[in-house]
């Protein structure tokens, strides 16, 4: 149904901007990409016991701290979303123009804070399934040099609901780059030290899978 409605607006601005004269008559096409949930995963480091562990496709993905537990391991999510179609979603051309990118997830839990600071990484990790180095890997850089991280707030009342996270700028990065997947390391800011978050992350639920949307010509 959600890919009907935005096929739906798709042809609309195609024909819209087919009409126009002046500016660029290129049609505007939007590309719908579900997360690869076996690749999808979590890695928590427990300080104490100075250990890892890494879990590959789970339902739930976690980041942020388990003040639940006494040892308070820190947790890192990582998303893949294939570009090429290689998982049976939309195809994003290797030469696209990207005009917008969005990231829409569902929150199971938010525990421990009522906002919880939040660092946005784009960064690169095996499908094969996650290592330790990816815990605390180096992001990709944006054009000017600087690390590819967004920084925003999860909130106690979006537990329950979508969240919708503008990735515009790391998405043309990727674009730049040419890479086939756009992969993403959510973790707490280090301006806190509280607060877990839980993103649904369910095989074979799309319905709340996360969702990567992109326009571009």
């Amino acid at each position: 149904m959600k890919r009907l409605l935005y096929l739906g607006i798709t042809v609309i601005l195609a024909l819209s901007f087919a009409g126009c004269g002046d500016g660029d008559s290129r049609s505007i096409f939007i590309a719908e990409i579900l997360s690869d949930q076996p690749a999808d995963g979590d890695i928590a480091f427990d300080p104490v016991l100075d250990s890892y562990t890494i879990t590959n496709g789970p339902r739930t993905l976690f980041f942020g701290i388990d003040d639940g537990d006494p040892n308070l391991p820190e947790f890192r999510a990582f998303l893949d979303f294939p570009l090429d179609g290689s998982t049976g979603e939309d195809v994003l051309p290797i030469d696209a123009q990207i005009l917008s990118a969005s990231l829409e997830v569902f929150i199971d839990k938010v525990s421990f804070a009522r906002t919880v600071p939040t660092l946005l990484d784009l960064v690169q990790f095996p499908v094969s399934g996650l290592t330790v180095a990816d815990y605390d890997s180096a992001p990709l850089q944006f054009f000017d040099g600087s690390d590819a991280t967004l920084s925003f707030n999860f909130f106690s009342s979006d537990e329950g609901f979508f969240v919708t996270i503008d990735v515009t700028s790391l998405m043309r990065v990727v674009q730049r780059l040419g890479l086939p997947d756009f992969q993403l390391r959510f973790l707490l800011d280090f301006v806190t030290d509280v607060g877990l978050v839980g993103i649904e992350d369910r095989p074979n639920v799309a319905m709340t899978a996360p969702l990567l949307r992109v326009r571009f010509r």
